[in-house]
């Protein structure tokens, strides 16, 4: 008698596509050797330790890494060491650059070294009009990846409000938004126009408010000092447990609000020395910080670590 027929092969698994701007990522600050040249290793072993201390990713090439100060060489071998560290799907470098071109040909490069997103300002040499800001985002999108929009009116001059964010993401250019306003109303603007865009908590003083409001996602930088105990917010945050996230949110806010200040970037850094990682010095035109100012983030670091919060 013919053999019968093999049994069917059971249906694959439905699984969620992965959405790599989710989650905790840490806009990381780059380890700098005392002659202020790259340390890699140190990157390399920074970004596994944020990963083994809960954080979903980062975000290399930020402001907050210095980028608008790296050689070419130097910003390419960045992404290519956070990558080497913890793989491609957890890596979304900012791709921001003066021409449209530009900020393309470093999407590209990021592709090749294995991304699976970027994050894109938008033109920030002039003061761009909305004509101008669809053409430099429908320009990076073509290169392929999915590209996170970064809003920050306060340094770019150039608005994304939420009628261009809806705009961008339903011309196909945008998957997310970073938001870094800090006007927590417009998530909730942002969520009417455009439901399936997905709003990222883009400064870290706002982190309670934009949580509750439905955020996706949040590009961070305090993580750097205090990985643990800024990933248990976001989850508490998120997860609209407020019994946990209120007093830890008050607890940190003396040092998430300098996220939003000009010193943003010594202070996390001195942050991170403070609680035995090495932050180190920035390039110029930065200067360290003013004696008032580092009392300030010093105390308020050895606070949280008294705390048990490092």
């Amino acid at each position: 008698m013919p053999d019968s027929p093999a049994p069917a092969a059971p249906p694959a698994p439905v699984t969620s596509p992965h959405l790599p701007w989710r989650g905790v990522l840490v806009a990381t600050a780059l380890p700098l050797r005392e002659d202020l040249g790259v340390d890699y290793d140190r990157y390399a072993e920074h970004c596994a330790w944020l990963v083994a201390n809960g954080c979903d990713g980062v975000v290399p090439n930020g402001s907050l890494g210095e980028y608008q100060v790296l050689t070419p060489e130097e910003r390419a071998r960045v992404v290519e060491t956070a990558v080497a560290a913890i793989g491609g799907e957890r890596v979304m470098p900012g791709v921001a650059a003066y021409g449209s071109a530009e900020a393309r040909r470093w999407t590209e490069q990021a592709g090749e070294a294995g991304c699976s997103a970027v994050m894109l300002l938008p033109p920030n040499a002039y003061r761009a009009d909305e004509r101008a800001v669809v053409a430099h985002y429908a320009e990076v999108a073509a290169a392929g990846l999915p590209v996170v929009a970064y809003n920050n009116p306060i340094d770019t001059k150039v608005d994304l409000v939420p009628e261009l964010l809806a705009r961008l993401h339903g011309e196909g250019h945008i998957h997310g938004v970073k938001e870094f306003s800090g006007d927590v109303r417009r998530a909730y603007r942002i969520a009417e126009l455009a439901p399936d865009l997905d709003l990222l908590i883009g400064a870290d003083d706002v982190l309670l408010e934009l949580a509750v409001a439905g955020a996706k996602g949040w590009v961070a930088g305090y993580p750097n000092a205090l990985p643990k105990s800024s990933v248990e917010l976001y989850r508490a945050a998120v997860a609209g447990d407020l019994t946990a996230a209120l007093p830890l949110y008050r607890q940190l806010h003396p040092l998430l609000r300098w996220d939003s200040r000009v010193e943003f970037v010594q202070a996390i850094k001195l942050s991170m020395d403070i609680v035995g990682r090495h932050g180190g010095g920035c390039r110029p035109p930065r200067v360290p910080l003013s004696p008032g100012q580092e009392a300030t983030v010093r105390a308020a670091t050895e606070k949280a670590v008294a705390a048990g919060l490092a």
